[in-house]
């Protein structure tokens, strides 16, 4: 019974022998990356130029026919919200017997 104790102890170290090393592994490459320096705010810009340059924009027509669908879309669903608040306020009147100045 003590056999079984001492390795389960000797388990328990060995477990965390491994995780002391893991950690200190962890921290290691963290502090590595740290040292590393990126190139600046001039290399920002360039990656943000290279990437601008990837952008497929929209053309004049289809910039325009989407600019018509928010809109329609936009008009639509106020049209909607107004109906419907206006029939809420309708059918409250009529329930509750009130008159709103």
């Amino acid at each position: 019974m003590a056999n079984n104790k001492q390795n389960g102890s000797d388990k328990a170290k060995a477990d965390l022998a491994k995780a002391a090393q893991a950690s200190a592994k962890r921290q290691s490459q963290k502090n590595q990356s740290k040292g590393k320096k990126s190139g600046g705010i001039l290399s920002y810009f360039r990656g943000v130029r290279q990437e601008f340059r990837k952008v497929v924009w929209p053309t004049r027509e289809e910039l325009t026919t989407d600019t018509v669908v928010v809109v329609a879309c936009v008009a639509f669903f106020a049209l909607a919200f107004w109906l419907i608040d206006t029939g809420f306020l309708a059918a409250l009147k009529g329930i509750l017997g009130i008159t709103l100045s």
